[in-house]
């Protein structure tokens, strides 16, 4: 699998946590690898992906300066991003039913342990 298709619902998921709340991306990169069961990506991913959903207007920024060191973006979803997120739930409802379709039906096969 290439980079390109594994990464292909980061924007859903970088969404999905910011409708929950602002975050940056250093944020955004941990609760990622936290909340979701064998995700593989890195920082570089999440920074080019924010870039590309600004690009869109589907997330804006402020700049936070409250802390010790450089300034911080903290990035919010748009109303364009909600209308992405929601997409993304139609889109992955459909793929959803037919992964569910070939898992059910891989399980009724009765194939032969020699032959995986």
């Amino acid at each position: 699998m290439n980079k390109t298709q594994q990464h292909r619902h980061l924007p859903a998921f970088i969404l999905l946590q910011l409708a929950q709340h602002s975050a940056h991306g250093g944020a955004l990169y941990n609760a990622l690898i936290q909340d979701i069961p064998d995700f593989q990506c890195d920082t570089a991913a999440i920074y080019r992906t924010l870039k590309q959903l600004e690009k869109e207007d589907a997330v804006i920024f402020s700049w936070d300066t409250s802390h010790a060191g450089p300034a911080r973006k903290i990035y919010s979803i748009t109303p364009i991003g909600y209308k992405q997120l929601a997409f993304w739930k139609s889109d992955m409802e459909q793929r959803s039913k037919r992964l569910h379709y070939f898992l059910n039906t891989y399980e009724t096969l009765k194939l032969d342990k020699t032959e995986l």
